[in-house]
């Protein structure tokens, strides 16, 4: 068998390279990688926060901007004049104006205990903005899971103070405003540099196993408030009615009372004045009064026979059945 000879390195050349151009070719590389480096754009909505081997240099406004290339300094974009918000309970899949919804539950968000010891699914959103970005950044580790994690524990904290008719219907509004005030009051004290702009309550329902049995006492208790509204409705009709015909009448009897009293005066001070010219000259009023009343009485008299006082017997000669002689 024949052996091939073994290789002789004398032989061997290196291929023509061209040097010059594979450094030129490097440096070019070093240049476009230093260039496209130093420099980033923060949008309008965007802070630029700058840190230097870790540490935090500066913050700069939206714009082009420029730092240390290679990775010595990293930019962290915060969106500060971005209206953020966290959903609990559920999840929009596509936002907009016909907004669709995830179909998962998300009970272990939703599922809260009321202080009247009952069980009911809140969903809610909280809208905030980024006030601080440094604090947002490196105060607090992960400071988004941290502040959802206030927002689900003072959520059950303000609910678990509240009977479940009152999440569900009347206290719908006073729940928001007092989870807002301190989720604030808590991510100031944490230094999440978060500003909470409101909390809106989604949707309160009772849990889906007990739904049909809160229906019927809530059927129940519109019913009954209905029977209240109607006998108050009734009542509003019948007892301001009596209450004004009393009032009527008692003001009648009041005017009847005074007409009364005022004619009983007039007279008593007619007497009183008849009385004074009487006394002034008795015979004279005497007179007066008794032609006056004879007067008044003569008029509504028919017949009127008028004799002497001292004659006798003649009351057959009068015909008084024919109507005789006045």
């Amino acid at each position: 068998m024949d052996q091939k000879p073994p290789f002789d390195f004398k032989d061997f050349k290196l291929p023509n390279i061209n040097v010059k151009a594979i450094v030129w070719a490097a440096g070019v590389i070093i240049v476009l990688s230093l260039f496209f480096s130093s420099w980033f754009t923060i949008e309008p909505e965007e802070v630029g926060v700058v840190v230097r081997l870790g540490k935090y240099v500066r913050t700069v406004n939206p714009g082009l901007n420029f730092k240390m290339p290679l990775g010595v300094e990293q930019v962290y974009k915060v969106p500060v004049e971005r209206q953020l918000k966290l959903e609990f309970g559920f999840r929009s899949t596509t936002p907009g104006v016909r907004t669709r919804y995830s179909p998962t539950k998300y009970q272990d968000e939703s599922l809260m205990l009321t202080g009247d010891l009952n069980a009911a699914e809140v969903e809610w959103i909280v809208q905030f903005r980024i006030k601080n970005p440094y604090n947002f950044l490196f105060r607090v580790r992960n400071a988004e899971q941290t502040f959802r994690d206030i927002n689900e524990a003072m959520m059950r904290a303000v609910v678990g103070d509240r009977t479940v008719d009152e999440v569900l219907t009347i206290g719908r509004q006073e729940v928001a405003s007092t989870v807002t005030l301190m989720l604030q009051e808590l991510s100031n004290q944490y230094e999440l540099g978060i500003k909470v702009d409101q909390v809106v309550l989604q949707d309160v329902n009772p849990p889906e196993q007990v739904k049909p049995a809160f229906n019927e006492v809530n059927e129940a208790q519109q019913e009954r408030e209905k029977l209240i509204n109607q006998a108050k409705s009734e009542y509003n009709k019948v007892i301001p009615k009596a209450r004004g015909e009393a009032a009527r009448t008692i003001e009648k009897a009041k005017g009847y009372a005074l007409e009364r009293i005022n004619n009983a005066s007039g007279e008593a001070a007619n007497f009183d004045a008849v009385y004074k010219e009487y006394s002034k000259a008795k015979e004279v009023t005497r007179q007066r009064i008794y032609l006056e009343t004879m007067n008044d009485v003569m008029q509504n008299v028919g017949r009127k026979l008028i004799t002497d006082n001292k004659v006798t017997g003649i009351l057959p000669l009068f015909q008084l059945d024919k109507g005789g002689a006045k």
